[in-house]
């Protein structure tokens, strides 16, 4: 076979051409290579630690377990909230001298009411040989029966959530 030099020329240097090409991509795959690797260290687990993997799916459980628990906090909130305005919160206590000649103001109304307006006026009368104790119910911020002007300050200032 007979082939001509410049033709064999040519061949060469498309040859080396390649060959250099070839050499270039290997040398940037050695290099991204050489990333992956580092990337994927990162991820294995070195001496008894946890791999990022690992750590990711751990704290991904732990957050949704703390979403659960929140709901159920959130759940109790609710209900403790319910509970708390039946609650008797509103006090106030309104005390005097029920006969004038005692001194020390002795006897006392007190109410005592929910957020709704419910509960009771609890009233102490104080005199000098007994003490006698009464109860008058309160309905919606209405008594179930009439007050004195004790009871009703007492009524007036436990709405307000005050104290005499």
């Amino acid at each position: 076979m007979n082939i001509d030099t410049s033709a064999m020329s040519v061949l060469v240097i498309v040859a080396l051409i390649l060959g250099v090409l070839g050499l270039g991509v290997g040398a940037f795959a050695l290099v991204r290579l050489s990333h992956i690797h580092r990337s994927l260290a990162l991820l294995q687990a070195t001496e008894g630690r946890e791999t990022f993997v690992d750590v990711v799916a751990r704290t991904i459980s732990e957050f949704h377990d703390l979403r659960d628990e929140v709901g159920e906090l959130d759940r109790q909130l609710v209900q403790t909230r319910s509970e708390l305005a039946q609650a008797l919160r509103h006090v106030s206590v309104v005390r005097y001298d029920a006969f004038g000649d005692l001194g020390g103001r002795f006897s006392f109304s007190a109410a005592m009411l929910d957020d709704s307006g419910d509960g009771l006026i609890l009233t102490s009368i104080h005199g000098r040989t007994e003490t006698r104790t009464y109860i008058k119910g309160i309905n919606g911020g209405k008594p179930d029966i009439e007050l004195s002007p004790e009871e009703s300050e007492s009524l007036k200032l436990a709405k307000k959530g005050g104290e005499a």
